[in-house]
């Protein structure tokens, strides 16, 4: 895959994650305000790894680093988020795998 691709992915995360972020800071009102905290983490997360993204290309293997960080962008936020939104812990069961993603993309830098 052209390392390239990963701008594109990294302009559409972007994009997602300062919606969401500004919907979690202007919107979002769960009953019970820990799903607040949870949201943010999510968004926190989110925006950070997506700003990480933009360096994939110049990455020794970019599709590694890319794909690891984009599977945990989905599996870790993704999960957040629908655990706040829903206010179900329940729905955040993917979040460890995309905590360990975040971990191995960063690893990945290594080698």
């Amino acid at each position: 895959m052209d390392p390239q691709v990963w701008h594109k992915i990294a302009a559409i995360s972007g994009v997602a994650a300062i919606g969401l972020g500004t919907y979690g800071a202007h919107v979002f009102k769960p009953q019970n305000p820990t799903y607040k905290e949870v949201w943010n983490t999510a968004s926190l997360y989110h925006l950070v790894h997506t700003a990480a993204l933009v360096a994939a290309p110049v990455a020794k293997n970019p599709n590694v680093f890319g794909g690891l960080l984009t599977t945990g962008i989905l599996a870790f936020s993704g999960s957040c988020y629908a655990a706040a939104f829903y206010e179900d812990r329940n729905h955040a069961k993917f979040a460890p795998y995309g905590g360990f993603a975040f971990m191995a993309a960063w690893g990945s830098l290594l080698f």
